[in-house]
């Protein structure tokens, strides 16, 4: 397929009539934060995107696109989206603004900001995530501007950090095995993944791989959708995926389920006099770890009993892991356990075998040349970690924290909404001494507490190019439809932005196209792209059925001298909670909070037509524990700890397992009972490595309020 195809206009029924205009498909790429990267097809008509599509060229995506992006019209066109720049008239978080222009708008932020940077420019604090998943319109231009400046660094933590530092530290990167070759496999183990709500492309290699014979077991504490699907659905508790982990070894060692010869070739601390991954292992039980994940000692035999017969008969074995179950504690942890599994069977020499958590680690990306740190000019800015935004923005000046944060840029991303321990975040935000700049398609909870808003582009309106973490392609998005109304790319927004602050170098220059072609320099064939929108990275299909693992020591690594120097296990093992179930009498349920089907993390959930579908925020609570505290379906319930209370209506629900509730997010606060959502009650601890949030490693109350109508 061509990147434009023009469909031959017909005449009306009058033939002196004016044709209609001819519609025209654009190609371009999902932008959105999930592991699929669809490649899409958008029909213009007179300039206008009446439909968008998946493309049914691009092998992945098959033609077949999730509910969310099939409205993407519908998000573009949205009569609440903004069209205008506009200026805070009202209090913090009032929501009041009035209409200015850009160069209105672009001179007081430049001016703002000066002063702020003449003192220290590292007040200033960029804040942004996965609002677009491409590398042009995510940190091209606003790296070069904020290095320029001298900002803060942010430290991006807020999805994947400690799964993705796991990867590093056991792997060697995040890579894996090609999602392709899933279809092939015997046995997929789909660990801490919705896949029909998060990752609907792998779920169609993994139907493949059904009818053909392979057995499917979800590993979630929520019945998803995806656990309904499967042969067998072990609901263990939050945060003790290590644990489960480790009695899997101890069923492969006590059996002899193990490839002993790629274990001695390609591995790296089994045994060892002081002791390996084998006799930590040893140390786990079906009973211990049933006693510690709240699952039957018998399920634990039986899972490790279908992975270690793969390996007898020389089947391919793969597990799918997702990043829910890293947001704990000891999510690290737990990720480099999972890691090291398919080491141990040999499921590596197999292209259906091994694991994916992440392929982001194969792409080729220029950094350097996208984002310029050479404009840092010697500096090192301290580092803000975003999960913990709340604390820092309440954080006064000191020689340990450095300054207090004067100025926020947000962009691709709402804080307000997705950060945790929102009752500080919004705390934060609402200090009228701090200038807050948000560039935003719509008037998000953050966009409230803004001092301006800068309306930015949607997907089909700009240039950009993507990796992805579920597949081995590259892809491009041309601009489908002109900008609506005066929105700018974020690219050109810092590069006006640059201008006004008085930046002079070259490099703000660069086109959105030139940024494209930078991005994979000539590591990507970009011809193809822009002939064919996507082009497959040249990979071997069993990477890793040799070794030749991306490590120090080119092994699967099951002892990390990295973590051991700096004082860490360099042995995976299972970490409690912070907040871990039945150690708490006044908060006695553990609470996770899975994104809605028809949402993705905030976005799209001002889309009507998904919102009706989704209706209103629930709490999914066991018929066990609703008994106990006098709850019916349809009641008002407050959810409550020490960090705040949360309003909500419960459903008791049989995707609940007794002793966790299901708090669905994430949806904004303005939306919820009482301005909250579900991140009200979410802490700001962190993982026990990389550094990120612990949004399932949360204990709550629940009490009932009042019965629904």
């Amino acid at each position: 397929m061509s990147n434009t195809i023009s469909i031959s206009p017909k005449a009306k029924a009058n033939p002196d009539s004016e044709l209609k205009p001819a519609a025209v498909k654009v190609l371009g790429a999902c932008p959105h934060d999930c592991p699929d990267t669809c490649s899409l097809v958008t029909t213009v008509e007179g300039g206008i995107a009446t439909r968008v599509q998946g493309n049914p060229d691009h092998p992945h995506t098959g033609g077949v696109l999730c509910n969310k992006v099939s409205r993407y019209t519908e998000r573009t066109y949205h009569p609440e989206r903004l069209l205008q720049p506009l200026k805070r008239s009202g209090p913090k978080g009032s929501g009041q603004f009035e209409p200015v222009s850009w160069e209105a708008a672009l001179a007081d932020i430049a001016a703002r900001l000066k002063p702020i940077a003449a003192r220290d420019p590292e007040a200033i604090v960029p804040y942004s995530y996965a609002g677009t998943m491409g590398q042009v319109q995510g940190e091209s231009m606003a790296g070069r501007f904020f290095n320029r400046l001298g900002a803060s660094f942010l430290d991006r933590t807020i999805c994947s950090s400690a799964g993705g530092e796991a990867l590093m530290q056991t792997l060697g990167g995040k890579v894996g095995m090609r999602v392709e070759f899933f279809a092939e496999s015997k046995l997929i183990i789909i660990w801490g993944s919705n896949s029909i709500g998060s990752n609907l492309h792998f779920w169609r290699y993994a139907q493949q791989a059904k009818r053909d014979g392979a057995k499917l077991i979800c590993i979630d504490p929520r019945k998803s959708e995806t656990a309904e699907k499967c042969h067998e659905h072990i609901a263990l508790l939050p945060g003790t995926d290590a644990a489960l982990a480790l009695a899997l070894m101890h069923e492969l060692i006590t059996h002899d389920w193990l490839d002993h010869d790629y274990i001695a070739q390609h591995t790296l601390g089994w045994q060892d006099p002081d002791g390996g991954l084998r006799e930590r292992a040893l140390q786990w039980s079906p009973e211990r770890a049933a006693a510690v994940c709240g699952v039957p000692a018998e399920q634990i035999r039986s899972l490790a009993r279908d992975y270690g017969e793969c390996m007898l008969n020389k089947q391919p074995a793969a597990i799918r892991l997702n990043y829910g179950m890293q947001r704990v504690r000891g999510g690290g942890n737990a990720a480099r356990a999972i890691a090291c599994l398919p080491a141990l069977t040999g499921a590596w020499r197999h292209r259906a075998g091994g694991v994916l958590l992440s392929s982001s680690g194969l792409f080729p990306v220029d950094k350097a040349a996208l984002q310029r740190p050479d404009l840092l000019k010697g500096r090192q800015p301290r580092t803000i970690n975003m999960s913990t935004i709340g604390n820092a923005l309440l954080e006064p000046a000191s020689k340990q924290f450095g300054p207090k944060i004067e100025a926020v840029i947000v962009y691709n991303s709402n804080p307000v909404a997705v950060a945790p321990e929102s009752g500080k975040v919004v705390q934060g935000f609402a200090r009228e001494d701090l200038f807050t700049v948000v560039l935003e398609h719509f008037q998000t909870d953050t966009a409230d507490y803004a001092d301006y808003i800068l309306p930015a582009t949607t997907q089909l309106e700009h240039w950009d190019v993507h990796g992805a973490y579920g597949h081995t392609d590259v892809l491009l998005n041309r601009p489908a439809i002109a900008p609506m109304g005066e929105a700018k790319t974020n690219t050109q927004i810092f590069r006006e932005l640059a201008a006004h602050m008085g930046f002079t170098e070259p490099c703000f220059l660069e086109s959105d196209e030139q940024l494209c072609r930078a991005t994979f320099g000539d590591k990507v064939d970009f011809q193809r792209l822009l002939d064919t929108g996507f082009a497959t990275l040249a990979l071997p299909d069993a990477p890793f059925a040799a070794g030749n693992f991306p490590t120090a020591s080119g092994r699967c690594e099951f002892f990390s001298a990295r973590l051991a120097a700096e004082g860490e296990s360099g042995l995976p093992d299972h970490l409690p909670n912070h907040e871990a179930a039945g150690t708490s009498a006044q908060f006695p349920l553990a609470m996770i909070s899975p994104p809605a089907r028809n949402f993705l993390n905030s976005t799209f959930v001002n889309v009507k037509s998904l919102r009706d579908i989704e209706a209103e925020p629930v709490l999914e609570i066991h018929a066990d524990d609703a008994a106990l505290r006098g709850i019916t379906s349809g009641a008002i319930v407050k959810v409550f700890n020490q960090r705040g209370e949360y309003r909500v209506k419960a459903e008791i629900s049989a995707r609940a397992r007794p002793g966790v509730v299901n708090g669905m997010g994430i949806w904004w606060r303005k939306l919820g009972l009482d301005g909250t959502n579900v991140n009200q009650l979410t802490s700001q601890h962190l993982t026990d490595m990389g550094r990120g949030p612990v949004f399932y490693d949360c204990l709550v109350e629940v009490q009932r309020e009042t019965q629904a109508a």
